[in-house]
């Protein structure tokens, strides 16, 4: 669920003036990405096809990507701010720790007792920052280092030295440097 904490934050490119959550059809291709994010259905539910989604789910989960976003963005700088915004984010969603077995596997996972789109997406990334910062701490939340990128990332890496969103913005980077570093003064 940390994947899609960051996939949600960056469906907005800031710097490139692009959203990728501006119609109730992109909303649905991001869940159908993600289907762990939406909230659980019956049988019978699924057998009516799709969740029917709203402008107001819209609405919702683009106040969410907003919250997750500045969660990712102020983690590192100031981490009493960010457990302020996931610990009110958990609130508002009613989220709900469960206790999970099949296949002889246990597990915990956390929920939404509403079947609104945006609290189970919100119970299911807040929830899995926050065991992010209070496993490998807070610094392991960021922003892209690249002068032209404002993406989000989560290092999940052993040493936690990530900068950079993917390894083309650390490329681009690392040639800006070379070059710069080569070129007549």
């Amino acid at each position: 669920m940390v994947q899609t904490a960051v996939d949600l934050a960056n469906t907005l490119r800031p710097i490139k003036g692009e959203d990728g959550l501006e119609t109730v059809e992109q909303l649905r291709d991001f869940l159908d990405g993600h289907p762990a994010a939406e909230p659980p259905r019956s049988a019978a539910d699924r057998r009516t096809g799709p969740r029917q989604l709203t402008r107001a789910d819209l609405a919702e989960v683009r106040a969410l990507r907003e919250t997750v976003r500045e969660v990712l963005e102020r983690a590192n700088a100031d981490p009493v701010a960010a457990e302020a915004l996931i610990n009110d984010g958990l609130r508002r969603s009613r989220a709900t720790p469960v206790l999970r077995h099949e296949d002889d596997r246990w597990w915990t996972e956390v929920t939404s007792d509403t079947d609104r789109c945006s609290a189970h997406l919100a119970a299911t990334t807040l929830s899995a920052l926050a065991s992010v910062i209070a496993t490998l701490g807070p610094a392991r939340l960021g922003v892209c280092a690249g002068p032209t990128c404002r993406a989000t990332f989560v290092d999940l890496s052993r040493n936690g030295s990530k900068q950079y969103c993917t390894r083309t913005c650390a490329h681009r980077a690392s040639v800006a440097a070379y070059r710069s570093r080569r070129s007549p003064r």
